[in-house]
């Protein structure tokens, strides 16, 4: 299985919807939290070249995006084969 890291905050709805759906496929995730460790912020923007919202997910050290990005690469059938499933 592919290194799953994703930057989040416990206060965004889209970190939990992201998290759930990586659970729900029984995928190992590092979870980098923003909120209480600040000085992480500006390392995601720098490696999510420029976005600056939660969650930010990596596989690889290659950039998925967003929740919005991951349920997309889901509903494409893309998930998967990325995470090596």
């Amino acid at each position: 299985m592919k290194q799953v890291e994703i930057y989040s905050s416990p206060l965004c709805g889209f970190c939990h919807a992201a998290k759930r759906l990586l659970d729900s496929k029984s995928v190992d995730y590092v979870e980098y939290n923003v909120l209480t460790d600040p000085k992480l912020k500006p390392e995601m923007i720098d490696r999510a070249n420029g976005a600056r919202t939660v969650p930010q997910i990596f596989v690889d050290n290659t950039l998925v995006g967003g929740c919005d990005d991951l349920f997309a690469l889901e509903r494409a059938g893309k998930l998967d084969p990325l995470l090596g499933l």
